[in-house]
């Protein structure tokens, strides 16, 4: 197991109280595995991503659970430590990639700042043309065109697209076990959408990495993953294979997920919004947190929080599969 996750909670402070982001999430990952985190803005699918990599903002703090990364429990590591995880052990691709790299350096110098910092964590001596050299192979690899000379330019002399893939030649320069990508493809067009959702699993395959794809599209994360996982609420709803979760979901709120997906044409039906709104993570509502929203709700689900269940080769919080109580 590469990373396993349990009852993680974190919250924010902020001025209006303690937002509770994460409520007890568990989620693991295999070697070589996909797993796509959907779900609603606001579901806590970012909050999970940063958490892992312990970039949670000033703001955030771990208030309970653990987060075990290649052997090592990430909450508890030091700030040196962390540095040290970051690159080798897990990289992240952040939503928006105009504001991924430093605008003022060229594509070379922060390339080679990457490739000095994989030097040092491996007290091998650092080459700056060798460098390069590595690089530019980066680049072909995930299909850059003219790597030779686009290494040499600034960023704002680059398509989002490109620099979306500078990122990820990037990560793959630091040879991580875990790639974090965040919306890589919410700013792009939906040709630019297809390239890197195809080259994400074609190096997911030639480097073994196992991959976090957070998306709020789930006709995207279909194309990538091998389970989801849907959050809603700061919590872990459903979790299974992409074609169970998709062909027959269980939980109520999966379900609506997949009804909103728009249709190719009228004649297979009008679109289907989910009612409400999601919850105010500062004031969440008691119980199950999508009963207010819920079309089967039932009186234990808007005072009872349901506790993780099986069935059918899935995980789920959900009164329709588990007992209420007595």
């Amino acid at each position: 197991m590469l990373l396993q996750v349990e009852d993680l909670h974190v919250t924010y402070d902020t001025v209006y109280g303690t937002l509770n982001a994460l409520n007890g999430v568990n989620l693991s990952i295999e070697e070589g595995e996909t797993v796509a985190l959907v779900g609603e803005s606001g579901s806590g699918k970012s909050t999970l991503g940063l958490s892992i990599v312990r970039l949670l903002p000033p703001n955030g703090r771990y208030s309970k659970g653990s987060i075990v990364l290649n052997g090592k429990n990430v909450v508890s590591l030091s700030g040196s430590e962390v540095r040290r995880m970051r690159g080798t052990d897990v990289f992240m691709v952040f939503q928006d990639p105009l504001n991924t790299l430093n605008p003022v350096k060229r594509v070379s110098t922060q390339v080679l700042e990457a490739l000095a910092v994989r030097a040092k964590k491996e007290n091998k001596a650092f080459d700056q043309r060798e460098g390069i050299s590595e690089a530019i192979e980066k680049f072909k690899d995930v299909r850059l065109p003219d790597p030779e000379v686009l290494i040499h330019r600034y960023p704002h002399q680059l398509s989002g697209g490109q620099i979306q893939r500078v990122v990820i030649a990037i990560g793959l320069l630091l040879k991580p076990k875990l790639f974090i990508a965040d919306e890589p493809t919410s700013a792009l067009d939906v040709t630019i959408q297809a390239q890197v959702l195809k080259l994400l699993n074609s190096l997911k395959s030639e480097y073994k990495m196992s991959v976090i794809f957070i998306t709020h599209d789930i006709s995207v994360a279909y194309v990538i993953a091998d389970r989801f996982a849907v959050l809603y609420g700061g919590e872990v709803s459903e979790i299974g294979e992409v074609s169970k979760v998709v062909k027959s979901p269980l939980h109520p709120y999966t379900k609506a997920l997949i009804e909103s997906i728009p249709k190719r044409s009228r004649k297979e039906g009008e679109l289907v919004a989910i009612p409400g709104s999601p919850p105010n993570m500062l004031s969440p509502p008691t119980g199950c947190k999508f009963h207010p929203r819920c079309p089967y709700v039932m009186d234990v689900c808007r005072t009872e929080n349901p506790p993780y269940t099986e069935a059918d080769e899935r995980t789920l919080r959900c009164w329709l599969y588990e007992r209420p109580p007595t």
